[in-house]
């Protein structure tokens, strides 16, 4: 069992990495299964239909969110109705929508778990306790799964993987957007990276115009971000193996595609 996962999309130039580096990425490591994170899909906030069932067509079998679900209006009309959509599971129970999937993969079975964290993020519910309660409903069914663990502090997503490890096959931290180099399998099997990075703009700030968030910090005065249409773009994913018997992982590779890291078929 091979899980390819892309990291938080921003923007029509996320959009456009994903358009053209999945199909390359899916043909050169051939992955059971396909996620990608979409919170930051629609010019950099939120998701809509249309861009969801983009991401279907080119080949994702699920699409995670964040922070940032709710941002564009459109997901109200639609999320309840996105069999494949998944927005973090800890928000509350009145919330819209579901945060964990399970996909069919011949005779096998994968859970998909999305949840957020709470340091220096809104407080909602405990994800610690979230977790407890969506793995224990998942191993009935099967031993794979994936944990999307969208959150802002290392230290929240290490806790969070030593707290599961050897009960989930990944745990895999979005939000930050940097890709971090810490990939490693814990000692019980489970598969860890504190942050698998974006997909979007290469020569922005975390995904939108430098300038403003330049004159943010200079400043200390409110400024609109935007993500900017044209110019450099890299995509960032993660390659994990696991035993589809047992639910450990076996091998977690980081990927980075820019023009300071081309791609190799």
């Amino acid at each position: 069992m091979r899980i390819l996962f892309v990291g938080d999309v921003v923007g029509s130039p996320g959009r456009d990495m994903v358009k053209e580096y999945v199909p390359k990425l899916k043909e050169k490591f051939r992955p059971t299964v396909t996620i990608i994170n979409g919170e930051n899909a629609a010019s950099g906030k939120g998701i809509t239909e249309a861009i969801y069932r983009g991401f279907l067509e080119i080949g994702a079998q699920a699409v995670t969110l964040g922070n940032h679900a709710w941002d564009n209006r459109d997901i109200f009309e639609f999320i309840d109705k996105a069999k494949y959509l998944v927005r973090p599971a800890n928000f509350p129970d009145a919330v819209p929508g579901k945060g964990i999937v399970y996909l069919k993969v011949n005779q096998d079975e994968v859970a998909i778990i999305n949840l957020q964290g709470r340091t220096f993020m809104p407080t909602i519910d405990c994800p610690f306790k979230k977790a407890d309660e969506l793995v224990e409903e998942a191993r009935k069914r099967t031993p794979i799964i994936f944990v999307d663990f969208h959150a802002e502090a290392t230290s929240e997503k290490q806790a969070l993987s030593w707290y599961l490890d050897g009960r989930i096959s990944a745990l895999v931290g979005t939000h930050t957007h940097v890709q971090t180099a810490d990939e490693r399998i814990l000692p019980a099997g489970t598969a860890y990276l504190s942050d698998v990075g974006m997909t979007g703009p290469y020569d922005g700030i975390l995904g939108v115009e430098r300038e403003a968030v330049i004159k943010r910090f200079l400043t200390s005065l409110p400024a609109r971000f935007e993500v900017p249409k044209t110019g450099r773009a890299q995509l960032s994913a993660v390659v994990i193996d696991i035993d589809k018997k047992t639910g450990t992982a076996k091998k977690i590779e980081r990927v980075l595609i820019n023009d300071d890291h081309p791609f190799y078929s």
